[in-house]
């Protein structure tokens, strides 16, 4: 039985994953126009946000919050403001001079570092993801599954995380495809932050729970 509800909740979630949303754009910006690395690395942080979502959802947290308006809103509009301003600073990034290639790379290239917390914070202060995480372990999951089995979900969870969006990484960050997009790799760039932006001011001005 318990196997089967792993295949469900399993196919859940990869729908979810594939869905467009901040995690998406995140990758695809950091693909794009950082690197191939910055797009792994934030991948990883993504599946290390889905480890933070099946912790506390394990301890009954994510009851709690899904019933303090106070709570939610907090988590809501800290989520929705870290959106904003990862847009904002890609919107108004300054266009990199005509140097070489390299230098263009050490310029524009993030951390390993500051790419997985990015990954981390844009998946954990997602009030989308809360809700969805809270949805699957009282709907879905049923109460009497064990704790192990429970864990299991969450790894299996976290690593379809890891993959799918380090695929995305891989295919955006191919060369064949970054060469198109370097003549307006800075244009390319602003657009995906006012994408980010425009999901921030959609969670800031969805209806308060």
């Amino acid at each position: 039985m318990y196997w089967q509800q792993f295949l469900l909740v399993a196919g859940i979630h990869a729908l979810a994953v594939m869905s467009p949303g901040p995690d998406f754009a995140m990758i695809a910006k950091n693909s794009l126009t950082r690197s191939r690395k910055a797009g792994v690395y934030a991948a990883v942080g993504l599946g290390l946000g889905i480890l933070v979502h099946v912790a506390y959802s394990l301890l009954g947290i994510a009851l709690v919050i899904s019933n303090s308006i106070l709570l939610f809103n907090i988590i809501k509009t800290l989520g929705a403001a870290y959106l904003i301003y990862i847009g904002l600073r890609a919107l108004f990034t300054k266009k990199a001079k005509e140097v070489d290639d390299s230098a263009i790379e050490g310029q524009s290239d993030m951390s390993p570092a500051a790419a997985v917390r990015q990954g981390f914070l844009t998946n954990v202060l997602n009030p989308k993801a809360t809700l969805f995480f809270l949805a699957l372990f009282t709907q879905i999951i049923e109460p009497g599954t064990p704790v192990g089995f429970k864990a299991m979900y969450g790894i299996e969870m976290s690593l379809a995380t890891i993959a799918w969006f380090s695929f995305v990484a891989l295919v955006l960050s191919a060369p064949q495809i970054k060469h198109r997009f370097e003549k307006i790799q800075h244009r390319f760039e602003q657009v995906f932050g006012a994408i980010l932006v425009a999901f921030g001011v959609r969670i800031m001005m969805e209806g308060q729970k």
